[in-house]
Parts: structure tokens; sequence; C-alpha cells
């Protein structure tokens, strides 16, 4: 399997939101209330991917030998993991771990001490426990958006 990992860059917003979009509202929508779903995938359109990418979100992608983006990770603040996906096609292979190392390896970089956040669906929550976050708190539900809050600490 060719892939190669790269920072993202503005021109990469479409497939970027394709892929968070499509990944999104295959996994994570159907453990949210119904009502959340508008919300939550309009914070992934390609015009909000834009914005985060020019506020200065730190984003990777993953290309196959066609140049296709089939993995992301999304960074805010360098230290809350904000995306993480990867397409069907390509789960199970390790890249969401070669993904989530490239952000982390940026963020030491780029000032973190080694403290990071994600809000985690409850169905990637063992993806998370790979990587050594842990739980702060049980399953949570803010007005329907239901995660659970994990934290990774002391990462070198």
């Amino acid at each position: 399997m060719n892939i190669y990992i790269r920072q993202a860059d503005i021109e990469d917003a479409k497939a970027i939101s394709d892929l968070v979009v499509a990944m999104t509202d295959k996994y994570v929508c159907p453990t949210c209330d119904p009502t959340v779903r508008d919300m939550l995938l309009g914070s992934m359109s390609t015009e909000r991917i834009e914005q985060y990418l020019s506020e200065g979100y730190l984003y990777v992608v993953a290309l196959d030998c066609k140049e296709k983006v089939i993995g992301v990770a999304g960074m805010r603040d360098y230290s809350h993991l904000f995306h993480l996906f990867v397409d069907d096609e390509n789960q199970g292979k390790g890249l969401s771990r070669k993904l989530w190392d490239k952000v982390k390896e940026a963020a030491l970089k780029n000032g973190n001490c080694g403290r990071f956040t994600v809000n985690s669906a409850v169905n990637a929550e063992n993806v998370y426990l790979r990587f050594g976050f842990k739980r702060v708190d049980g399953i949570r539900n803010r007005n329907g958006m239901v995660d659970i809050p994990m934290i990774l600490d002391k990462v070198y």
C-alpha cells in the first residue's frame, strides 16, 4: 500500500470535508441525537475546513497512489485532536496511528508539552485508548451531541 502523509493546505479543504462528512454521517451521527446531525455535518463543510486551516488548525492528509485523500487528522491549538478519520477501505491498517503520530509530532515541535485532548465518538474510544488516551469522564450528552472526553498526558 503506497500512502503518503503530508500537511494539508487550503486546496485540500473540499477533499477533507468530503471524507469527514461521509465518515461522521456513517459512524458518529447514529450515536447522537438526530437533531444535531445538520449542525455537526455543517461544522465540517468545505467552508468551515477552509476557515479552520486559515485559523491555524493543523491538518494532515493521507493520500493514496492516485492522490486521493483517504485519511485526515486535524488538531486545534496543537493540543486538541479535532478530527481523525480514515476511509472504510483503509481502516484497520494502522493509518489512524500514522496520522495521529504525524500531528502529535508537529504539536510537540510547536510547543505542546505532551498534553492532548479529544472528544471521542462513542464507537471510536478504543482507537484513542490504544494511543494512550484515558477517559476524563463518562459518556456525556451535550444537547444531543454524545461523546467521551479524553486526555493524553506526558507524551514524549
